[in-house]
């Protein structure tokens, strides 16, 4: 996977004190930590309601030490903003033709050398949806990695890493048992959240 601003050094210190600086005065609290076994993962990332989600899941991200990468729609990569993104650990997709996204990506995190955590919102948007997308479940499998239950609430000021989601091959049993996960989190637009 390419450099990001959690692999580039010096960089990544400061980030993270500031993260956990700014996080502390603004009344969030970061909980949990990623589990033992996880250090390759895909963490879903819910609720999506809002642009202000990616800045901060990467302030949480820096404060709970992860190296996290995110797939992000293709038009937000577009010249001058492409490298910015790709180095704060953004993958674009092209959600027309995204058919070969769920083997690219289990690909790319079994390649991967060291640690790497692939964040997916199972809303696939930030627009208020009725069903969430089961890539995130696919890429898990496929990859043969943890399932790790990360979530942000602005209302109560919360977000971590809850626990490790373990497939069972039953993917309808599955995907109601996260979805009730995360039935009790508001995202910043929580009108916009449906996880029931």
């Amino acid at each position: 996977m390419h450099r990001t601003i959690f692999t580039t050094p010096i960089v990544n210190t400061l980030l993270r004190a500031f993260s956990v600086s700014f996080l502390r005065l603004t009344g969030w609290t970061v909980e949990g930590s990623l589990p033992f076994g996880a250090s390759k993962s895909v963490l879903i990332a819910a609720p999506h309601t809002s642009n202000w989600d990616l800045p901060y899941t990467l302030m949480v991200a820096f404060a709970l030490r992860l190296n996290i990468y995110w797939m992000g729609k293709a038009q937000i990569f577009r010249p001058p903003f492409r490298g910015l993104m790709m180095w704060l650990g953004g993958i674009p997709v092209q959600r027309e033709t995204a058919n070969n996204l769920v083997a690219a990506s289990a690909a790319a995190i079994t390649k991967a050398d060291g640690p790497l955590q692939l964040i997916v919102p199972p809303e696939g948007t930030r627009s208020k949806v009725r069903q969430w997308k089961t890539g995130f479940y696919y890429i898990a499998v496929s990859a043969q990695v943890p399932i790790v239950l990360a979530y942000m609430d602005y209302d109560k000021k919360i977000s971590g890493l809850g626990a490790i989601f373990q497939p069972s091959g039953d993917i309808d049993a599955d995907m109601a048992a996260i979805r009730a996960f995360y039935a009790p989190f508001k995202g910043r637009n929580a009108s916009q959240f449906h996880a029931d």
